[in-house]
């Protein structure tokens, strides 16, 4: 029997692969969507739902705001919750606070069409926004363009809009022998045009050479959601000084060697979890708290309990009330020596692999940057064939 043929078959519903699948199905592609998983259960719906455009350089931010335009119009089309409100700084030192004017100079609007990226905040300000007490900052900041989604919600929002457009989905289908133009699956063989192979850590299963050779490990990091009487909302998702140090925009600055030197030498206990303190509030005001990292070719499925206890403590000193757990749960994502492992590892098959915790920020941009490129580029190609 001859194999079922698709335009594009991408290899994973997480959602780079979902913006692989919308990246082809924009362009008047057949699209087929394999996963192993009966449903999207990845890093796509263990993470924060903080879209962090801003805080990104480099390739990055290209893949981050494109990334922006598409969530923005995915909510429009699919009708997922997204808040716009932007993300909120605390710097409670006045290192995090320098570094904090430091990025807001250079992303100083050069036009009047420009928008503002890093609106700097007084401690009042900064503490009614975040629901922080009186006296608990030196100032912060407000990062406008960034927004916010429930990831268990949007992802599943995607896919079911993808499908309503056509995009097929076989869920509970591993992928096998992957080489140009054609998929083993669980379920047969596929044939396609194109193959996206979109899995994340899983990467080094499919293509263990390929994830060896450019050092891509797993990271596994806790989580928290809580409730907490704070007495009003958290009025966008909330960093720390410990954020500061971690995102390339941030650590790019003069000052953030400084906030790095500090927090690591008044609290190795929390660097040694790698910590990022962070919170966003869901839409029925409980809050994702987190997270801690750790990284190696496996990851336990243990969760020590010293990380939560340490995200419990470090939610009370800085929003001055003890908070209830309502969840735990781990995730895990790749992470390598840089930030994506973009490859065509055969003529027609593109690995594409977000290898950071900017998954949910870049993916989308990602996928419309290198698989709507490659589509592009296939239909100049023919075009000019057929010309000629």
């Amino acid at each position: 029997m001859s194999a079922e043929r698709f335009d594009v078959v991408v290899v994973g519903s997480g959602i780079v692969g979902l913006g692989a699948a919308l990246a082809a199905a924009d362009r008047g592609c057949s699209v087929l969507v394999i996963d192993r998983a009966s449903e999207i259960s990845g890093a796509s719906i263990r993470n924060f739902g903080h879209l962090c455009f801003t805080p990104q350089s480099g390739i990055a931010r290209d893949y981050a705001l494109t990334a922006r335009e598409l969530w923005l119009r995915l909510a429009r089309e699919a009708g997922f919750w997204i808040d716009g409100a932007g993300t909120l700084v605390a710097a409670r030192h006045d290192d995090e606070l320098q570094l904090l004017r430091e990025l807001a100079e250079q992303r100083e609007p050069r036009t009047s069409a420009d928008l503002v990226e890093v609106e700097i905040l007084d401690a009042h300000e900064i503490e009614s926004l975040a629901a922080l007490p009186a006296g608990s900052t030196v100032g912060g900041a407000r990062l406008p363009l960034d927004l916010q989604v429930n990831p268990r919600e949007a992802a599943q929002a995607i896919r079911d809009h993808l499908a309503s457009r056509g995009v097929e989905f076989r869920m509970r289908t591993a992928a096998g022998r992957i080489e140009s133009g054609r998929v083993e699956t669980s379920r047969g063989s596929v044939d396609a045009g194109l193959v996206v192979v979109a899995v994340n850590h899983d990467i080094d299963q499919l293509f263990p050479d390929l994830a060896e050779r450019h050092g891509v490990v797993r990271c596994g990091l806790d989580m928290l959601r809580v409730t907490a009487d704070l007495g009003r909302a958290v009025a966008g998702p909330l960093l720390t000084g410990w954020s500061l140090i971690r995102y390339s925009a941030f650590t790019g600055t003069a000052a953030s060697e400084a906030v790095r030197r500090r927090l690591v030498d008044a609290r190795p206990d929390l660097a040694a979890l790698d910590l990022n303190q962070m919170y966003t509030q869901l839409p029925d005001g409980s809050l994702i708290v987190g997270d801690s990292h750790w990284k190696g070719p496996t990851i336990s499925p243990f969760q020590p309990e010293g990380a939560a206890t340490v995200f419990l403590t470090e939610f009370e000193r800085l929003f001055g009330c003890r908070p209830d757990v309502v969840e735990r749960w781990q995730g895990v994502y790749a992470t390598g020596p840089q930030e994506f492992l973009i490859d065509e590892v055969s003529p027609g098959v593109l690995v594409t692999v977000v290898t950071t915790g900017i998954g949910m920020t870049t993916g989308l941009g990602l996928a419309e940057h290198v698989v709507g490129g490659h589509l592009d580029a296939a239909a100049i190609h023919l075009t000019e064939s057929r010309a000629s």
